[in-house]
């Protein structure tokens, strides 16, 4: 494992944002879902694809509140613009658990 600052990490934008909608994604190589995520305001809403149908629900997801990086570049991902990327932590068998705060906090607030 390689040390990085702590001026890296601060380059780093992970905010919390609440999924607003979630529906199937067929046209990625893997099962996935497009996210609809409201990170509040400055952010407004932006748009992800995440491959967590394994332990989740289109259904289920909305509501949820999640972590996500927002300082990416956008990224495509057939044909489809993901704008954040949403954090998760595999489980024994790979599949993604969601990484989310413990208790209810405001759109948008960052991580520290």
């Amino acid at each position: 494992m390689s040390e990085i600052s702590w001026q890296d990490f601060e380059k780093v934008d992970v905010r919390v944002g609440r999924i607003v909608r979630a529906e199937p994604f067929p046209e990625a190589r893997k099962p996935a879902f497009k996210l609809r995520v409201d990170f509040g305001s400055p952010l407004g809403e932006r748009q992800t694809s995440a491959q967590l149908t394994a332990r989740y629900t289109a259904e289920g997801l909305v509501g949820r509140q999640v972590l996500a990086v927002v300082n990416f570049p956008p990224k495509r991902i057939a044909g489809f613009k993901s704008e954040v990327l949403v954090l998760g932590v595999p489980d024994e068998n790979g599949e993604v658990v969601l990484t989310s705060p413990d208790a209810e906090v405001p759109a948008g607030g960052r991580m520290f």
